[in-house]
């Protein structure tokens, strides 16, 4: 069984980037020294799964930051050619979350990382989102891309941990309540 994971920050009125997808008010608490944690995050994660939105705001990256497959989940994009610097490390497909991880068994994926606000909503709707580690960043943006939208029930979740840095970002990661 595949398991999907979410690694994501959002500003303290919830928004993961701002109106136009603009995220320098992210970039600006980035700090080298530190990851927040996320070489340990993706450390067991065979695959990256993103929406559109994120591919097209990382696709210009020189060098590319990804160490594993990524698979861009977008009708869009899908039967199109990816860029000759990116083939071999990513592909676009049009399936559901819940086809795709159904392919990805057969693969031998196990653990995936979703990233993506509008894809991390899908695979919550469809129950797939085992856990999440959500980083609030200290800044009030009033307007934006929300993480979460509208769910067909509520879904509960449980506290695992919670830690601050000295940037004053706070992580909190929660996993699927049974």
């Amino acid at each position: 069984m595949v398991t999907a994971h979410v690694f994501i920050a959002t500003s303290l009125d919830g928004f993961i980037a701002r109106p136009d997808g603009d995220i320098a008010w992210l970039l600006r608490r980035d700090d080298p020294a530190e990851d927040h944690g996320y070489h340990d995050f993706i450390a067991d994660k065979d695959l990256i799964v993103m929406g559109r939105g994120t591919y097209e705001a990382v696709a210009g990256f020189d060098p590319w930051p990804y160490d594993r497959p990524v698979v861009v989940l977008s009708r869009q994009l899908a039967g199109t050619v990816v860029p000759e610097a990116l083939r071999g490390k990513v592909r676009f497909a049009a399936q559901t979350p819940r086809q795709l991880l159904e392919e990805l068994a057969q693969q031998n994926v196990r653990r995936i990382y979703v990233d993506g606000g509008q894809l991390i909503q899908s695979f919550l709707r469809e129950g797939l989102v085992s856990d999440m580690v959500i980083t609030t960043v200290p800044v009030l943006l009033g307007a934006g891309r929300p993480l979460f939208g509208a769910v067909p029930h509520d879904i509960d979740w449980t506290l695992v941990a919670s830690r601050s840095f000295a940037s004053g970002l706070v992580q909190s990661t929660y996993r699927r309540a049974p």
